[in-house]
C-alpha cells in the first residue's frame, strides 16, 4: 500500500511539471495569443462545428452511391379451426437483400453537396473568426494589465512623495514653520495617496483575473506579466493610409469571408427547391427467397425453389404539392436578398470599426504628444513650488494642487499611450497582420 501511495504521488507530480511545461514562466502579447488559440473554449467549440461540417459533407457525397440492406421476417402461424375439426401449425421465413441506386433528381443532390462543401469553408472562417476575436480580447486585456501595472507605479511614486512632504510638514510644524492645519492637510493627502494606490493594485490584479479567464487558466496557475519597453516609437507608428487598411480588410476579414460564401448557400438552396418540380428516377434490385414447413420439402430445397431475383426503375412524378415546391422557392429566393443584405451590413459594420480604429489611433497620438508636453511643464512647475513651499513661500494648498494636476496629467499621458498602441494593433488585426507588442 506505501508503494502504490509513492507510485501516485510521483506520478501526480509528473503531471504537474509536464503540465508546468505547456505554459511559459513570462507571458507577453504573443505568448498569451499562442497559448489562448490553443486553449480557449470558444476557439474549440467552434473547431467542432467545423469538424461536424466535414461529418455532413461526407454524408451528402455518400448518397451518390446505391443503398444496400437485408431484411429476415420469420413467421410462426396457427390455424385452429379447420374444416374437419382439424388443427394446423406453419413455420415460414423470408430473406432478402435489395439495392436502391438514385438515377436523377434534377441535380439536388449535386447541388447540396456543393452547398455542403460552401458551408464546411463557412465553418473554416467563422474558426478563423473566432480567433480573431479572442486575439481582440487578449490585445485589450493584455495592454489594460500594462496600464494598470504603470499606474500601480505611478501611484506607487505619488505615495512615497506625500509621505516625504507629510514627514517634512511635522519638521517644518515643531519648527513653527507651518500651521497644524497645513500638516492636517498633507496628512490628508497622504491617506488619499495610499488609498489610490490600494484601488490601483486592486485593479491590477482583476485586469490579470480577466486575462487569466481569457487564457482559460485555473486559480492555481501564476500570471507573471512581461512588462515591454515601449518607446516613441511605438506610440507614435507611423499610421497606414485609411482606405488601404478597408480594401485589405475586405479581402482578409473572415466574416466578410463568410457572408460571400453564405450568399451562394442561399443561392444553391433556391436551385435546390426548383427541382421540386422535375421527377425523381430510382433503379431497384433484389434478391431473395423463402421457405413454409407447410411445403412438404426439406429446408434447402425450398430456399432453392423459393429463390427469386428483380430489377426494376421508379419513377415519381410530380403533379400537384400543394404549393409546397413553390412557396419553397419563394421563400429561398427571399433568403438570397437577406444574406446580400447580411453582407452589405458587414461590410458597413467594419467599415465602421477601421474608421474607429483609425481616428482613435490618431487622436491618441495626439492627446500623447499634448499630454507629453503638459506633464513636463507641470513637472517643472510643481518642482519650483515645492522649492518654494520648502523655503516657506508658498501653502500647502498650492503645493497639493500642483501635485494633483501633474499627477492628473501623468494619468493622461498614460491613457494616450495605450490607447494609441491599442489602436496601431487594431489596424493591424484589420489587416491580417501579426499583433506584436516588444
Amino acid at each position: 500500500m506505501k508503494k502504490l501511495t509513492i507510485l501516485l504521488s510521483f506520478l501526480l507530480i509528473l503531471a504537474t511539471s509536464i503540465s508546468a511545461q505547456d505554459k511559459p514562466n513570462k507571458w507577453d502579447l504573443t505568448t498569451c495569443i499562442d497559448y489562448a488559440l490553443k486553449n480557449n473554449i470558444q476557439i474549440q467549440k467552434s473547431k467542432i462545428t467545423l469538424e461536424q461540417s466535414v461529418v455532413t459533407t461526407k454524408q451528402a457525397k455518400a448518397q451518390l452511391f446505391p443503398t444496400l440492406s437485408a431484411s429476415i421476417n420469420q413467421n410462426l402461424a396457427n390455424s385452429p379451426f379447420l374444416v374437419g375439426g382439424g388443427s394446423s401449425t406453419s413455420y415460414s421465413g423470408n430473406y432478402g437483400i435489395s439495392s436502391s441506386l438514385l438515377l436523377f433528381d434534377g441535380g439536388k443532390t449535386e447541388k447540396n453537396i456543393l452547398q455542403q462543401k460552401l458551408l464546411e469553408q463557412v465553418g473554416q472562417f467563422n474558426v478563423q473568426y473566432s480567433q480573431k476575436t479572442i486575439q481582440f480580447s487578449i490585445l485589450q486585456s493584455y495592454l489594460q494589465i500594462l496600464y494598470a501595472a504603470e499606474t500601480v507605479n505611478i501611484d506607487s511614486a505619488t505615495v512615497e512623495v506625500s509621505k516625504f512632504q507629510f514627514e517634512r510638514g511635522k519638521t517644518l510644524m515643531n519648527a513653527g514653520s507651518t500651521s497644524k492645519v497645513d500638516l492636517a492637510q498633507l496628512e490628508s493627502q497622504f491617506s488619499s495617496d495610499k488609498y489610490q494606490l490600494v484601488v490601483a493594485k486592486n485593479n491590477l490584479e482583476t485586469q490579470k483575473l480577466n486575462l487569466k479567464q481569457l487564457l482559460e487558466l485555473t486559480v492555481q496557475d501564476e500570471l507573471n506579466i512581461a512588462i515591454p519597453s515601449l518607446n516613441e516609437f511605438d506610440i507614435l507608428k507611423p499610421l497606414p493610409i485609411l482606405q488601404h487598411v478597408y480594401e485589405t480588410s475586405l479581402n482578409v476579414m473572415p466574416q466578410l469571408k463568410s457572408g460571400k460564401l453564405n450568399m451562394q448557400v442561399a443561392g444553391l438552396e433556391t436551385e435546390k427547391a426548383k427541382t421540386g418540380y422535375l421527377p425523381k428516377v430510382n433503379l431497384n434490385a433484389s434478391v431473395g427467397t423463402n421457405h413454409n414447413t407447410l411445403s412438404g420439402l426439406n429446408f434447402s430445397q425450398q430456399l432453392q425453389d423459393g429463390f427469386n431475383e428483380g430489377i426494376g426503375l421508379s419513377v415519381s412524378i410530380p403533379i400537384f404539392t400543394n404549393r409546397a415546391t413553390k412557396s419553397a422557392i419563394e421563400i429561398d429566393e427571399l433568403s438570397e436578398k437577406t444574406s446580400k443584405l447580411n453582407l452589405q451590413d458587414a461590410e458597413k459594420s467594419l467599415l465602421t470599426e477601421v474608421e474607429s480604429s483609425y481616428q482613435d489611433a490618431l487622436s491618441a497620438q495626439s492627446q500623447y504628444i499634448a499630454a507629453s508636453e503638459k506633464v513636463k511643464a507641470l513637472q517643472v512647475s510643481y518642482d519650483l513650488i515645492d522649492q518654494q513651499f520648502s523655503l516657506g513661500l508658498k501653502n500647502t494648498l498650492d503645493l497639493l494642487t500642483e501635485k494633483n494636476n501633474l499627477l492628473a496629467a501623468k494619468q493622461s499621458l498614460l491613457q494616450a499611450k495605450y490607447l494609441s498602441i491599442m489602436n496601431v494593433q487594431m489596424l493591424n488585426l484589420y489587416q491580417d497582420l501579426p499583433l506584436e507588442i516588444k
